[in-house]
């Protein structure tokens, strides 16, 4: 008898486990993530693409790898685990394909990649458990930084990095004029734009951060440390940078960085940025805690929690069940879809508002982008009395919508070459049915600013949020209802020294808005 118990005593963990299941469970898990990668290809070649041709989203390439690389460090620890299939990742991997086909259906890039990348960890939920998952968090986590986004971020940035370039300038006695993300010196003219706001600085910070702090640090409170110096040095870095480069440039009377000596000076700025902050990191670094020896004792280790080979199998074709079920609701959904209008923009037809005449001759101080080629009205419109500025209209209507060819399509210059955003919000206006939200926006061109306001009409429902908008238009495709939308534009220009002629556009807006309903009701909407 004390020989058979010295027995069990030295069976080490992973002996007790059964290999059938332990392989069993390897290959349900490397099946499945390869039929998730497959199902969902366009999605991740959309991010791959992304990566390619933005320096901002660029480090995608390095972080699947290195997710691998974190987890094969791990694989003695996970061969040890007895393979435990959890309901609860069959139930997360359906909610991702649900809302992966939603974003399909509203054409929401974003929402689709993080579904598609969200779906791996589900699957080893669902096969492993959650064991496996705890021991793979941060490489599983680390997966979604591949995901391209951050443009969210680009307007806060630019201001940001404009407010802090004027406030350092104040304080050194430099005068300055300060319009939106421009600021005029003595000296000349600056601006900062897309690339000054320091988003791919941000964005690589926090991906080596979050690396940093999850290798070389084991307490939680030091890894924060590191991802809150990852986040917040970068901000503050970028406007030191964008104030020492105006600095430069204003005592050498316009000589220095204004060229592609400019992004070499930031660059460098930035390396001795990066090289300051890790080296604070590295003195943050922590030994890993001593691990507590056990006393050598009998222990009779059990099998019990570990699932039978059969039960990974049914996890695995689950999974694989589950993943494909959403590209062919998507592909049903997209097979009644017509094709996209091509080539001019049919001209809409549209009577005078009550109260209101249309100028013939006149030149809209503004033109809205947009995708596609959809039915179109632009007009001027001036009050039949006389009373008031003009005040322009611009309607955009599709009938059927598509990728690229739709009410809400991103635009690299959603105003245009010439006007710039100084302030956006939603604003309630007073109509004759009721109150009405609109999305406000304050253009400016030098010293002319432009107030515009929008709404959109999808299927018929009138609304300023595009949130909404995707989702109603996702409804209609996967229902198979109609799928028409409208994008409403007026605006009015005025001085930047006047108050913006809100009053106006409510006046125009409440005369305007039926007749605008009225004609897009005639326009065929079937499904």
């Amino acid at each position: 008898m004390s020989l058979q118990l010295d027995q069990v005593a030295r069976l080490p963990d992973a002996s007790v486990l059964p290999q059938d299941g332990r392989h069993a469970a390897l290959a349900a898990l490397l099946l499945s993530l390869a039929a998730v990668v497959l199902l969902y290809h366009p999605t991740f070649w959309s991010m791959v693409e992304l990566w390619s041709r933005s320096q901002t989203f660029a480090h995608g390439f390095l972080i699947v790898p290195i997710s691998c690389w974190l987890a094969w460090r791990q694989r003695a620890r996970l061969a040890a685990l007895a393979p435990q299939p959890s309901r609860q990742g069959l139930l997360l991997l359906g909610a991702l394909g649900l809302a992966w086909l939603l974003a399909d259906a509203a054409n929401v890039p974003v929402v689709e990649q993080y579904a598609a990348t969200g779906m791996l960890p589900a699957c080893v939920l669902a096969i492993l458990g959650w064991p496996a998952v705890r021991l793979l968090a941060f490489p599983l986590a680390y997966l979604f930084l591949a995901v391209p986004f951050g443009e969210v971020f680009l307007d806060p940035l630019i201001d940001f990095t404009a407010a802090f370039t004027v406030t350092a300038l104040q304080w050194s006695g430099v005068p300055v004029f300060r319009d939106g993300s421009n600021f005029s010196l003595p000296t000349g003219n600056w601006s900062v734009v897309e690339a000054c706001s320091g988003l791919r600085y941000l964005i690589a910070a926090l991906a080596l951060g979050a690396l940093f702090a999850h290798v070389n640090c084991h307490s939680t409170r030091r890894r924060l440390a590191v991802m809150a110096a990852a986040l917040l040095v970068p901000i503050f870095a970028n406007g030191v940078r964008a104030y020492l480069i105006v600095m430069l440039g204003h005592l050498s009377d316009m000589r220095l960085a204004v060229g592609v000596d400019h992004l070499i000076y930031g660059w460098l700025f930035f390396g001795l940025v990066a090289l300051l902050l890790f080296w604070l990191a590295a003195r943050w670094r922590e030994l890993p805690p001593p691990r507590a020896v056990p006393p050598a004792q009998p222990i009779r280790l059990s099998a019990t929690s570990a699932a039978s080979p059969r039960a990974v199998v049914r996890a695995g074709i689950a999974c694989l069940l589950l993943a494909a079920v959403w590209p062919a609701l998507a592909l049903a959904s997209h097979r009644d879809d017509g094709p996209a209008a091509t080539g001019s923009p049919t001209v809409l037809g549209l009577a005078d508002p009550t109260g209101w005449h249309r100028l013939q001759d006149a030149v809209a101080a503004w033109q809205a982008p947009y995708a596609g080629a959809p039915a179109r009205f632009a007009a001027t419109y001036a009050r039949r009395d006389g009373d008031g500025a003009p005040v322009g209209l611009q309607l955009h209507w599709y009938a059927r919508q598509a990728r690229d060819a739709e009410l809400l399509t991103h635009q690299a210059l959603p105003y245009g070459p010439r006007w710039m955003p100084l302030a956006q919000h939603v604003q309630d206006v007073n109509l004759a049915g009721g109150e009405l939200a609109v999305r406000e926006s304050v253009l400016a061109q030098g010293g002319e600013r432009l107030l515009v306001w929008r709404v959109y009409r999808q299927g018929g429902f009138v609304t300023a949020r595009p949130v909404l908008v995707k989702l109603l238009l996702a409804q209609a495709k996967l229902l198979g209802r109609r799928q028409d939308g409208a994008d409403i534009i007026v605006f009015a220009a005025y001085d930047e020294l006047a108050p913006p002629p809100r009053a106006r556009l409510q006046a125009f807006l409440r005369a305007a808005l039926p007749v605008i309903e009225q004609r897009l009701q005639e326009l065929p909407h079937g499904p």
